[in-house]
């Protein structure tokens, strides 16, 4: 364990940073949720469907700002800043074009792409008017996105809380307004969240571009630098963003895909998986918190070349992490009964949730292990492909194929099926562990200039 308190500090200091930026965007969501439940279940259930397409989109950013992370904190470590501005203007291509895309195809294909997660057509047609607005939030998010990504390369993280804390309010007072119509407001239902959203999205770019332009000093990013194109770093951030990108594509496949098996086999597990997910994912944030404060520590101890910090770091995080998944399994154990009492759901409903929580308490545990010693400590030092790799084998081979055959075959309850749908992320601890302590990860991704 290491005794240097400075360590601890810088690392907390970050760490509480990012997980609270993270809780405050999903409160987004949650504030989507709260109000579309008290306002119908089929609102709910159609915003919730909707919100698979944006979490896989929301995935394949990540991967192309991971990608900025990875390779920009291993240059911040070496004190070098130019190559940071080349890797995001590569990234910045990646992310545009991913949005225009993706507005495209649900522009054209809004009612299929929403049956993809449900067949019933009451919640195909609220997801669709709820799609209708939001496909116009992908691209300030994508630029939002990236540019975000690339100032944590440089340990900027205190404007991403920032922009959440706005992003929240603004969302909350247009939700309240226009989905109950207060205020002499119409009464939009889903169509008023979607317009809360956007507004709230479109709000966040302005705020972050501002904050670029007069404050920000490590990068002093120009929108010419987004016109510069570098072959050789191009390569360089292909070889470590493909990794990702199919590592957090799968992930956001599986996420799609675990809500299309329950939502396939109830109306009402549907919408009891999306309360009881959202609610995960706000105590998920320790684990991802500590994914990315362990990635920029591990990415700049190896850019600095201090390589004999990194078994003693490795160590340190992984006992810090067992901390953070015990007290984050408490929090989501007590606030479950307390956050369900404000829904207006069925008593099924409510019932089914609270037993997907019950579950959920158990697995953010070993989730806050596995996930940041894989995601931070192994991404962070360079071994991309190991992410992908285990991915590919435990989700794809193991857990999908089982939950499928879960549901559909054997017809098991969805309680069941949800614990196999998340067993991945007890049973990924074991090669974390090993990976971390006996293997190779640590990798140099920079180029010597």
């Amino acid at each position: 364990m290491i005794r240097d308190k400075q360590f601890y500090r810088r690392f907390f200091a970050m760490f509480i940073v990012l997980v609270l930026q993270q809780v405050i965007t999903l409160s987004v969501n949650l504030a989507d949720n709260l109000m579309l439940g008290a306002y119908s279940e089929s609102a709910l259930s159609g915003a919730a469907a909707v919100n698979q397409i944006q979490f896989v989109y929301q995935q394949i950013m990540l991967a192309f700002g991971e990608g900025i992370v990875v390779l920009g904190t291993q240059y911040f470590g070496k004190g070098k800043m130019q190559p940071i501005k080349k890797v995001a203007s590569i990234a910045m291509r990646f992310g545009v074009c991913a949005a225009i895309i993706l507005f495209f195809l649900v522009s054209f294909f809004p009612a299929q792409a929403i049956s993809i997660f449900t067949n019933d057509q009451t919640i195909i047609a609220a997801g669709s008017e709820y799609l209708k607005i939001i496909r116009f939030t992908y691209f300030f998010f994508a630029v939002t996105q990236i540019l975000l990504a690339t100032l944590r390369s440089t340990g900027i993280v205190n404007i991403a809380l920032g922009l959440s804390v706005i992003s929240l309010i603004v969302n909350c007072c247009i939700n309240y307004t226009l989905i109950y119509g207060h205020f002499g407001a119409p009464e939009l239902g889903i169509t008023g969240a979607a317009i809360g959203t956007l507004t709230a999205r479109i709000i966040e770019l302005i705020v972050l571009l501002f904050f670029i332009k007069y404050r920000e000093k490590n990068l002093h990013l120009k929108l010419r630098d987004y016109r510069s194109f570098d072959k050789l770093l191009f390569g360089d951030y292909v070889k470590v963003m493909g990794p990702l990108l199919f590592v957090n594509s799968m992930w956001g496949f599986n996420n799609a895909a675990q809500n299309a098996i329950l939502g396939h086999m109830t109306a009402r597990a549907i919408a009891a998986n999306s309360v009881a997910s959202t609610l995960f994912l706000m105590v998920k944030s320790g684990a991802q918190g500590a994914c990315g404060t362990a990635s920029f520590f591990i990415g700049r101890t190896i850019g600095e070349g201090s390589m004999d910090k990194l078994k003693s770091y490795a160590k340190t995080l992984q006992v810090m992490f067992v901390g953070i998944g015990i007290f984050a399994g408490i929090i989501l154990f007590l606030i479950r009964i307390p956050i369900l009492g404000i829904y207006n759901l069925e008593p099924e409903t409510k019932a089914m949730a609270n037993q997907f929580l019950l579950i959920l308490s158990v697995i953010v545990v070993t989730m806050s292990y596995q996930m940041p010693t894989n995601a931070g400590i192994i991404k962070g030092g360079g071994d991309t492909k190991y992410c992908m790799k285990l991915d590919l084998i435990s989700i794809w081979c193991i857990v999908l194929p089982v939950s499928f055959l879960l549901a559909f075959v054997f017809h098991a309850s969805p309680v069941a099926v949800v614990i196999m749908l998340n067993s991945d992320q007890a049973f990924k601890c074991v090669p974390a562990f090993i990976k971390v302590n006996y293997g190779h990860w640590a990798k140099k991704l920079t180029r010597d200039e």
